[in-house]
């Protein structure tokens, strides 16, 4: 058996990120995104370097170089941030250069104060600048490429003049102009240029948005409290009243469980009993009846137009739409007698249903798809094409690990052709490796453990995996409760549990939501160790009274407000990869930040990485300022600094030590902040005192503000 060569590039360039699966699958970012490109750059014996990122739009045309620097000292490992700025397939790149003039320029610094070899040293250097300045281009009518060509040339004549003493000629290279000219102008040998990698870049809907889950058939419900007659639906016209209230919390999208026919045959009953009772609805993920399926709407919630009607009221109100998509069948559904071969028969003839023993789910039958998958397949596309015909731009899709993941990566690619602006959400609760997969197949958004991480060094630990490697691929939503899931954190903490998970995930993640009854502070479980709702929503109508909870001043809603006011007034915390952490001394504390700088401090921090060009000698470090963290450029700057007390039962005081520097703040400058839920201001530094009590105030959320006196 043969060996297998390869070739490494004259200037080696290892371990590029992002890269998922090496390339093989396009990175993840949304318009306007900031993300840090970093790879591995080495250089034989003691050669300085230089190494960029190049950036192509989706119409192929390159960006300037964005030069990177070595991020920590002697690791070889260097770093640039990028923005894309429109929606598209992006490509990026990683170039790499030998720098001689910052080899040059180190050893001459050496050698002329000693006097050694000083003529020889500026007569290399003259050639070099020589060069440097033969090697700009100058493209016709270009004004800065001859400046910069003329101030190279005139170094170079002024190195080889021996009427000016040497150490005049050598600090003539040392001008800030020369560092500036080479930085915009680098003069590189040996160019090497890695493969070019892909980045799709999607609408900001894919990565930031604020959620609300409702069920429209429980809006305008008409229940008789003697048990006389059955209960009558909301519709989706009683459940458009409702979306003003919504709004007004500053949500931005409008979730909705399946609003398709539900079978009859083993309707679930109330709390998921087996027998269902007279005006028992049943579970709206029991696709299919005698009145249709994915392609219906139920009849009591409604018609087409009246979908129409109110999602047209939502964008009205400046909200999308998001509809559940549930790849599944209740026994009734017209597919089991027309398509009996996308099911799986048992042994004895008879449909099987879903379960995950001993649970057993026999108003569901799941579809196979291995039984005739382009049959399938055509359907699964034609339904999505409908909904999304009708407006519906965002899709949470039911439990998509149970499908072949070939199936949702050819649905996702073919709907991306077509209707590029479509948002899908994979609502898997799994193992990690399939929910990695989901997101690298082209889900948008991902559900995430979230849920059960309660204690800061959960949250510290997963938060930090979901804003760095796994960035690249996997964008969170970060919800609070679902139909089915209440976790025992919120059924023990009381009101103060509901404010401090909805301020981690509203703060934390760029994308959260909640289930409608949050803002109530619903959590009475089924029994004991369940995560089941009492009476659960999902196989009953629940009707709420909002005008006496407001009126009476029951639940949160007021604070899930400032939440999503806070969240729409500060553009840092419309991403992700800007997160920071910062020390405190107390386990029941944390504390982070995140920061958007604006482009004058990005573009400053794209500097040379010596004082001439850019490079790197025998592993030490470049003189270059750090890129700046945050988001778009623009000249928006941003930082907002958050302290929770994630005990819901007790006082917290603690010591918070912060990282100044990811602040944007020089040690050891005081700075005002101001919490952006109660208007107090402060004056903070580096070590300072907090107390939260949860009862009262479980948070502290504050806009940093620079300078002077508060």
């Amino acid at each position: 058996m043969g060996t297998v060569t390869r070739v490494i590039g004259r200037i080696p360039i290892l371990g590029i990120e992002p890269a998922v699966e090496c390339g093989r699958r396009p990175a993840k970012a949304v318009a306007g995104e900031t993300f840090q490109v970093s790879a591995t750059v080495i250089i034989e014996g003691h050669g300085a370097l230089g190494a960029a990122v190049v950036l192509r739009d989706p119409a192929g045309e390159p960006g300037p170089l964005a030069l990177m620097r070595e991020l920590a000292p002697g690791t070889d490992r260097y770093g640039a941030d990028v923005t894309v700025t429109r929606e598209g397939m992006w490509q990026f790149h990683v170039e790499a250069w030998s720098d001689p003039i910052t080899h040059w320029h180190h050893d001459a610094a050496i050698k002329i104060p000693r006097g050694q070899d000083v003529e020889l040293m500026l007569a290399e250097g003259a050639l070099l600048f020589e060069r440097a300045a033969r090697a700009v281009r100058q493209p016709p009518g270009a004004s800065r490429p001859a400046a910069a060509r003329t101030l190279l040339a005139a170094l170079a004549r002024r190195l080889g003049d021996r009427s000016i003493p040497p150490w005049d000629r050598l600090a003539a290279t040392e001008d800030p102009a020369v560092a500036r000219t080479l930085a915009a102008y680098p003069y590189r040998e040996l160019v090497t240029r890695s493969a070019r990698l892909p980045v799709q870049v999607d609408r900001q809907r894919a990565l930031y948005g604020s959620w609300y889950e409702f069920f429209p058939r429980s809006e305008g419900v008409q229940i008789d409290p003697m048990g006389r007659r059955e209960p009558v639906s909301g519709t989706l016209r009683t459940a458009a009243r409702r979306l003003d209230a919504i709004a007004e919390m500053g949500f931005d999208v409008v979730y909705l469980p399946p609003v398709h026919p539900i079978g009859t045959t083993f309707r679930k009953g109330r709390n998921n009993t087996l027998g269902a009772q007279p005006g028992d609805p049943g579970s709206p993920w029991a696709i299919g009846s005698v009145d249709g399926g994915h392609d219906s709407i139920h009849p009591d919630l409604g018609t087409f137009e009246d979908f129409d009607a109110f999602a047209g009221r939502a964008r009205e109100l400046g909200m999308e739409v998001a509809l559940d998509l549930a790849l599944q069948a209740s026994p009734d559904h017209p597919w089991v007698k027309e398509h009996p071969e996308w099911f799986t028969t048992r042994a004895d003839g008879s449909i099987a249903y879903a379960e995950n023993p001993p649970k057993k789910y026999q108003d569901i039958y799941p579809l196979n798809f291995d039984n005739d998958p382009e049959g399938i397949y055509r359907e699964m596309l034609r339904i999505v094409r409908l909904w999304t015909a009708h407006g519906v731009r965002v899709f949470r899709v039911d439990n998509p690990h149970t499908k072949p993941l070939r199936f949702w990566e050819r649905l996702l690619a073919d709907v991306r052709r077509t209707d590029p602006d479509v948002v899908f959400l994979a609502e898997a609760f799994t193992r990690p490796a399939m929910m990695a997969t989901l997101a690298k197949i082209g889900f948008h958004q991902s559900y995430t453990y979230f849920t059960w991480r309660n204690s800061v060094g959960e949250l510290t630990g997963y938060m930090r995996e979901l804003s760095g490697p796994a960035a690249a691929y996997m964008r969170p939503n970060f919800f609070a409760n679902t139909p089915d899931i209440l976790n025992e954190y919120l059924q023990h903490g009381g009101p103060p549990a509901f404010r401090i998970r909805a301020v981690l995930a509203a703060m934390l993640s760029p994308s959260w939501g909640i289930y409608s009854g949050y803002e109530l502070c619903e959590n009475t479980p089924l029994r004991p160790g369940s995560e089941e709702y009492l009476d659960s929503e999902k196989f009953q109508y629940r009707p709420r009274d909002w005008a006496a909870a407001a009126r009476d001043g029951l639940g949160i809603a007021p604070f899930i407000t400032s939440l999503n006011r806070i969240r729409k007034s500060h553009p840092a915390l419309h991403w992700l990869r800007n997160l920071q952490f910062h020390h405190v001394d107390q386990p029941e504390l944390i504390c982070f930040s995140k920061r958007l700088a604006g482009r004058e401090k990005t573009a400053r921090s794209a500097g040379t990485g010596s004082a001439l060009a850019g490079g790197n000698i025998a592993g030490r470090t470049s003189a270059a300022a750090a890129p700046t963290e945050g988001g778009p450029g623009g000249t928006v700057s941003d930082t907002v600094l958050v302290v929770v007390n994630v005990d819901p039962h007790q006082t917290r005081e603690a010591t918070v030590w912060l990282d100044l520097p990811a602040l944007g703040i020089d040690p050891p400058a005081e700075f005002t902040v101001t919490d952006e839920l109660t208007g107090e201001s402060y004056r903070w530094g580096q070590a300072n005192y907090v107390r939260l009590d949860p009862a009262v105030q479980p948070a502290h959320i504050f806009a940093v503000t620079h300078g002077q006196g508060i």
